[in-house]
Formats: C-alpha cells, sequence, structure tokens
C-alpha cells in the first residue's frame, strides 16, 4: 500500500487497542494539533484524508493539549489516550512540560512533533537550532529526558519499528509515560510502500502479573507479624482497577487506609477503614496512625515527599516496609519487603496469605476515632462562616455538596490541591483527579477538558467535570476554554480569586521570606516594591471573552446557587469567586522539607530557619 509516511503513521494509530480483562478500547482515541510548518502538509493532510478514523481536535496551547491528554488518560485508566502533533520549534518545545508531566505522573500521551528537514538540503530552516557540534541536533532532543521513549524517525523504513516501540510503552503500566516521535517535515511527506499487515487492527493486552510466590511468603510474614499497621493507597490502585479488592482486603484485614493525593478516592471517604490522606497534605487521623505504625503497606505509591512528609511522618524507630507496585523502581522503596506486581492481583494474592489475621480489635477503635474526628474538623471547615470574602474550604465544601458522588473535580496547583487532599470527601474512585505529581499551574481547565471528553460515552454523560483553578493558574493557561466551547464539551469551572499566589505566599511566610512576590499589585513608587493596591484584573470578563458563560458571586450563598446553575446548563460555565488567601485550612500536623537561607539580616527567616532545625531532627532515612 503506498502511503506517505504520515498516512501510514495515521492509519497505524487507528488500528491500535488495548485489552484488560477483556475489555477492548481503542488506544489513540484522537490526535489534538496545532499546525505549522513542520506538520501541517505531513499529519494534517494525513488526518484530513482520515478523517473520524482518528478524530482531529483543534488546542490552542501545544502545552495545554498534552494536559488534556493526560486527562483524557488518567480518567481511562491509562488504557486510552489522544495523540499530540505540532510543528518545528517553538509548537514542540511548548510542549515538553506536559512531556515532564505525563513521565512523571506516569500517564500515556504519544507526542507528535514535526522536526527538521532531514536531507539537509535547505539547512537552517525557520525555526532550527543550529548545534555546530552536531547536524542531527534539533529542538526536539530537549523531549528525550522527558520521554519513556523517543525515537526520530528519518526514513519511512524506520517507521515500523519506532510506532511498536512506542506502543509497547504506552501500554506497559511499569514503563509508560511521555512517547515522542520526533519527524521530520520532509520525511512526513515522503511516500512508501508499506505492508498491509502493518494496517490490521493490533490489541495490546494489558495484563496483571501477581508476585512471585516466595516474596508473598517474606511480605505476609511482615503483616502477620504488625501490631499498628497501616495502608497507604497510591494511584496504582486507581488505575489498576484495585478499589473493591482493597476495601475486601481492608475488612478482611482491619488495617486502616491512608490515601495520597493520587490515590484519594481508593476508599469511599465513609469507609469504616478509611482515615483519610496522608503526608504534608493529610489528615490528623493518617498522620497520627502514620506515626505509631510498625508496618506499612504502601500499594501503588511511589512515596513522594508530600506523602512521606519528607521522610518524617512514619516515626517508629523500627517502622518496616511492604510495598506492593507493578514496578520495581517502587516496590523496593525504604529497603522494603517487595511485591513486584498488579495491585488488584497483588491484593488478592495478599489476602490469600494472611487469610485468618486481623488486626487488634482496640487498634481498629483507635482508627476509627480518628477519623471521625476529622471528619467533624472537615464538616467545621465547610462551615467556617468566614467573610466575605469565603475561606477556600467553604468554597470546597459547597463543590463537595453540589457535585454528586460520580461527578469529578479536577485540580493542579496552588493551595487549593492540598486542602482538597484533605478536606475532599471522595465517594467515587474517579471522582477525585488532582495532578500534584508534576503540580503544574495551567493544567486545571486544560485537564478538566481531556477528563470530560473521556466521559462523553453514554454511560457516563451525566458526570460533570468541576475544574477548581486560583488566579495564578488560570492566568497562566486558560485558552482551553476556548477549545471546550467548540467542542461543546461542558466544564463547570470554580474561579477562585484571591489576587496572587496564595499556597507560595503561605510557604514563603513560613521559611521567613514575607510573602515577597507571591501578590498581584500595582509597583508602589514610595516603597519600590510590589506592594501597591490590589491590580483591576477581571478574570470573569476574560472567561467570558473565552465564549464561556460566567457567574459572578460574592458570598456562600450566592455561591452556591450559582454553582447549582452551572451544574444545569449544557454549556461551559465559569462561576468566579474571591476568597481570603489568609484564612487557613485545618493543619496536616506534617511537615515539608522546604529550605531556609542559613544567614539571613531578616529576623523572620532566622526565625524560620531555628524550626527548619528543629523539624529535621524528625527526618528519617527508612534504610
Amino acid at each position: 500500500m503506498r502511503l506517505t509516511v504520515a498516512q501510514a503513521l495515521v492509519r497505524f494509530l487507528a488500528h491500535q487497542w488495548t485489552s484488560r480483562d477483556g475489555t477492548e478500547q481503542r488506544l489513540i482515541d484522537g490526535c489534538f494539533g496545532i499546525f505549522g510548518h513542520g506538520n501541517v502538509a505531513g499529519i494534517g493532510e494525513a488526518l484530513l484524508e482520515a478523517g473520524d478514523d482518528l478524530r482531529y481536535y483543534q488546542a490552542r496551547n501545544e502545552q495545554a493539549m498534552v494536559h488534556a491528554a493526560v486527562g483524557y488518560a488518567r480518567m481511562r485508566n491509562r488504557l486510552s489516550t489522544l495523540a499530540c502533533t505540532t510543528s518545528i520549534g517553538p509548537g514542540a518545545t511548548n510542549m515538553v512540560t506536559g512531556a515532564a508531566l505525563a513521565t512523571i505522573n506516569r500517564i500515556p500521551v504519544l507526542l507528535l512533533p514535526g522536526d527538521i528537514f532531514a536531507t539537509r538540503v535547505a539547512d537552517p530552516v525557520l525555526q532550527q537550532l543550529e548545534d555546530p557540534r552536531s547536524y542531527d541536533i534539533s529542538v526536539n532532543d530537549c523531549f528525550k529526558p522527558v520521554s519513556r521513549f523517543w525515537d526520530r524517525v528519518n526514513r519511512p523504513e524506520q517507521l515500523p519499528a519506532a510506532l511498536l516501540g512506542a506502543m509497547r510503552v504506552l501500554t506497559d503500566p511499569a514503563e509508560t509515560g511521555a512517547v515522542t516521535l520526533a519527524l521530520p517535515q520532509d520525511v512526513q511527506a515522503e511516500a512508501h510502500d508499506w505492508p498491509e499487515e502493518l494496517f490490521a487492527k493490533r490489541v495490546w493486552h494489558v495484563g496483571r502479573p501477581a508476585p512471585e510466590a516466595d516474596a508473598l511468603d517474606r511480605a505476609a510474614a511482615v503483616l502477620r507479624g504488625a501490631r499498628r499497621p497501616l495502608i497507604v493507597a497510591g494511584g496504582g490502585v486507581i488505575y489498576s482497577e484495585a478499589t473493591s479488592a482493597l476495601r475486601e482486603f481492608a475488612e478482611a484485614t482491619g488495617i486502616p487506609v491512608a490515601e495520597t493525593q493520587a490515590g484519594k478516592g481508593s476508599l469511599p471517604y465513609d469507609h469504616p477503614s478509611s482515615v483519610g490522606a496522608i503526608g504534608a497534605t493529610g489528615t490528623t487521623s493518617a498522620n497520627a496512625l502514620a506515626r505509631e505504625a510498625d508496618v506499612v503497606l504502601g500499594i501503588g505509591t511511589r512515596y513522594s515527599d508530600f506523602t512521606t512528609a519528607s521522610r518524617s511522618v512514619f516515626a517508629d524507630p523500627d517502622v518496616r516496609f511492604v510495598n506492593l507496585n507493578i514496578t520495581g523502581f517502587d516496590a523496593h522503596k525504604h529497603s522494603a519487603a517487595s511485591l513486584v506486581g498488579d495491585a488488584r492481583a497483588g491484593i488478592e494474592a495478599l489476602r490469600g496469605a494472611v487469610d485468618g489475621w486481623r488486626a487488634e480489635p482496640a487498634y481498629q477503635e483507635r482508627a476509627r476515632e480518628l477519623a471521625a474526628a476529622w471528619d467533624a474538623t472537615v464538616e467545621r471547615a465547610y462551615r467556617l462562616g468566614h467573610g466575605p470574602p469565603p475561606a477556600q474550604s467553604e468554597i470546597i465544601g459547597v463543590v463537595n455538596e453540589v457535585s454528586r458522588p460520580r461527578d469529578v473535580v479536577v485540580c493542579a496547583a496552588g493551595s487549593m490541591p492540598g486542602d482538597l487532599h484533605k478536606l475532599w470527601r471522595a465517594r467515587d474512585p474517579k471522582q477525585y483527579h488532582v495532578e500534584y505529581g508534576y503540580s503544574c499551574m495551567g493544567y486545571e481547565i486544560a485537564g478538566g477538558l481531556g477528563a470530560k471528553m473521556a466521559l462523553l460515552s453514554p454511560e457516563n454523560r451525566d458526570r460533570e467535570v468541576f475544574v477548581m483553578v486560583g488566579d495564578g493558574s488560570y492566568l497562566m493557561m486558560a485558552q482551553e476554554l476556548a477549545t471546550a466551547v467548540a467542542e461543546g464539551v461542558k466544564l463547570v469551572v470554580v474561579l477562585v480569586q484571591n489576587h496572587g499566589f496564595a499556597s507560595i505566599g503561605a510557604l514563603s511566610e513560613s521559611v521567613g521570606s514575607q510573602r515577597f512576590g507571591t501578590r498581584y499589585r500595582y509597583r508602589n513608587s514610595a516603597t519600590g516594591q510590589l506592594d501597591g493596591d490590589v491590580l483591576p484584573v477581571d478574570l470573569a470578563a476574560n472567561a467570558a471573552s473565552l465564549g464561556a458563560d460566567v457567574l459572578r458571586a460574592e458570598t456562600v450563598d450566592e455561591f452556591r446557587e450559582a454553582l447549582r446553575k452551572a451544574r444545569e446548563s449544557s454549556r461551559t460555565t465559569v462561576v468566579h469567586i474571591e476568597t481570603d488567601p489568609l484564612a487557613p485550612a485545618p493543619d496536616s500536623e506534617a511537615w515539608w522539607d522546604v529550605p531556609v537561607a542559613e544567614v539571613s539580616a531578616l529576623d523572620s527567616t532566622r526565625a524560620a530557619r531555628q524550626r527548619h532545625e528543629d523539624a529535621k531532627r524528625a527526618q528519617r532515612p527508612y534504610l
């Protein structure tokens, strides 16, 4: 079959499927693209010719379309994703941040940046980086450290191997992340005779490998010896659809369950075994149990510094770890008894291995009492009665109240993710969608778009997506509101205006830097600093200019009514409200290690340094 390289690429992608537990779905379910001279004549023409065989989606920002693909793949539990194509030069490098986010969060996305001429006949072409060390280097080499697979297709004959390698990584839960195929623009348009079998339907089977038997025996022995065990449920529980298995395991053993950011929703918030979020943004209930735990069973978690409170929250001097993870890299962290395997298969195997063993009744009762005390704290935070402007915790409470159990809340950066982690009452495994591996400002609206696109099937059409975004993140990347409007993909966007970077403001204050550079203010001619009046920024008007409906609220009651209207609307709606950035959420009673200047002329910094040195005494190597 004689096709161009780009036509062959698109036809191949349209016939790739995944299968897990007997259910098939398309691996590449569409392609975002912004066209320029590096891809318009190649992939652009091929997508036009393909039509709905591989649907094209028009984005407004290259980084944002990668975020949207991540949101889509995350909602599909990494079994289906979207491709993203750009021109060479700035269009390509705009995707690097999105690639890093995908790889850090271990979410599959396929990136197809255009590249310079493979023939080099017109070098240097527009937007070409010239490197005197090698004529083979282009800006697309920037993708190498943030991609799990990277290749440049310099000849048509190289395409089949590159495609098969790319699909292998996209469908491997232990290896997945951003996959980059750099495509020189002349090669994209070059014709070649392809074997018919390249375009046959290909199903990539995603298995459920079980842990090795001896490793299971060692892990079971550690658990059976525990007096104060604690489960830490990470994103692997969600992605492997192991939430039911986890619930049954917790009920059978009586072990309380704490959740990471990616693992939140592994149990419903009101399940008797649930003790809420863990770590620096966690609950007092989970963190109290973590400090006492003698055995920690980590399932599908990579133990980020927020989860471990910078290696201070697991405080028992003899604490031992049992880690179940699809990747050996994570399973072996903290010198654990490691179980390398699928979360669901591993939980089921572990349940059989410890059959008949249960945690002490008194310990289970203590966990329930701590969880109940924290839930009362959440209720008070939801109904604080602050302001106006209201506290952020009150806004979260209203969104939790107005949303339905199967609706989705999306967030990524600022103070909101930390408050959501500890305060959101998750009722469904896919309800909580917070990107906190990279915590990338600007992910929210684009990620929400992708999440909603993944829910357009008939059985999911009633599920709303609530995007919660602060003014700092909104100003970073709001353009995909226009994409949502164009595609008729309805979002509810809660736009929280607090005139600056609330999260970094609080962090700055904690390290003695007095919220320097974190407020949106005029420059003050008297002081020379950015501490003048509040800027007259109207983000609601900006959202309206992008095609969204806009509702404004000032009080909690007005916000609740506006949010209900937005939920019932069929159009993308932005609900704008100001909050008080100085109204704190309940404390997690945990620490996060951020260095403080060792010497300073500022009293505030010297005091912060002393607090930092005191806190570091609790830091452990977990060897």
